[in-house]
């Protein structure tokens, strides 16, 4: 019996030589101008705050008033840069429209990082085990309890605020880095929430294998659930270490000597020294760039994880 092959089937498919063929662009309509040109307003909406900071930060105070308009520096220096870091001789601070006053920054830039380091970590980390309780765990009222830790997201930090103040007060922690970071110390509402949703779309199979093996809860939160949610809680970390370094107003109510006082409050008594009658603008827009730098580069680096985790679904 003769097979007859089809000229479809025996025509041989010519190899493939990695020559594709040119994407067609696609015609610029009013619609796609008219997106491009908000883009460009947005961005430089958002870019001209931080150009404006750097600008008055690389001016001289006697200049900025004379040169409000230019959108270049006025009298080009790196004298508040100096004054900030403790550079300058009070007389030369005093000349270029400083206080005079010794400042301690790196004692400031220090206490900014443990306050927001050590917060960051117990938050995420007894957070992480409260949301794990929460989607894991069965216990009677499970729902209700997590309902009133959402509802506490609607109280402003205001109201805690006096409460939390005296506590510290009657401990006997003011001025003390452990009052500082006690209120923030162990979990936050929003970081529950937020690693207790990634919890509920994980994947159970690996944890009711460890089960079968006789494992139990800690060791599965530690050994396999942890290790599964690094980039929620890597996202989660940044978030808060972001919050917490940009705190002020309990920082300002608890740590008011020179060896508990953060970066933000230190920046409030940076403009309040001002004999001459008039803040030294060019310092403080120096200082707040000194004390942005941290977060700006943290969200240059890891910026793209945190946008990637907003939409995550717990698969890996």
């Amino acid at each position: 019996m003769t097979t007859v092959s089809s000229p479809k089937s025996a025509t041989r498919r010519r190899p493939f030589t990695g020559n594709r063929p040119a994407a067609k662009k696609r015609p610029l309509t009013w619609g796609r101008a008219s997106a491009w040109v908000l883009l460009a307003l947005a961005i430089a909406v958002s870019v001209l705050p931080f150009y404006w900071v750097l600008r008055t930060a690389l001016s001289t105070n006697g200049s900025l008033a004379a040169n409000s308009a230019s959108l270049l520096p006025a009298d080009f220096n790196l004298g508040a840069f100096e004054r900030v870091f403790g550079l300058q001789s009070p007389a030369q601070a005093i000349a270029e429209g400083g206080s005079g006053a010794s400042i301690n920054f790196w004692q400031y830039l220090l206490n900014s990082f443990l306050f927001s380091s050590i917060t960051t970590a117990g938050a995420v980390f007894f957070s992480s085990m409260a949301a794990y309780a929460f989607s894991r765990l069965r216990w009677k009222g499970r729902d209700g309890v997590f309902s009133l830790f959402l509802g506490t997201m609607l109280v402003p930090p205001i109201f805690t605020a006096l409460p939390n103040f005296l506590l510290i007060k009657n401990l006997g922690l003011l001025n003390t880095m452990l009052g500082l970071v006690l209120p923030y110390l162990f979990m936050t509402p929003f970081a529950i929430f937020f690693m207790r949703q990634f919890f509920l779309n994980m994947s159970r199979e690996v944890e009711e294998a460890a089960m079968l093996d006789g494992a139990k809860h800690f060791r599965i939160f530690f050994q396999v659930v942890m290790p599964n949610a690094a980039a929620p809680i890597a996202t989660l970390a940044l978030l808060t270490f972001m919050g917490q370094w940009n705190e002020y107003f309990w920082p300002l109510l608890v740590g008011s000597s020179e060896e508990s006082r953060v970066l933000t409050v230190g920046l409030g008594v940076f403009k309040s020294q001002s004999p001459q009658g008039a803040p030294d603008w060019s310092g403080l827009m120096a200082a707040t760039l000194v004390s942005a730098t941290p977060v700006l580069i943290l969200f240059a680096i890891f910026g793209k994880k945190i946008v990637n985790s907003i939409g995550f679904n717990g698969s890996k």
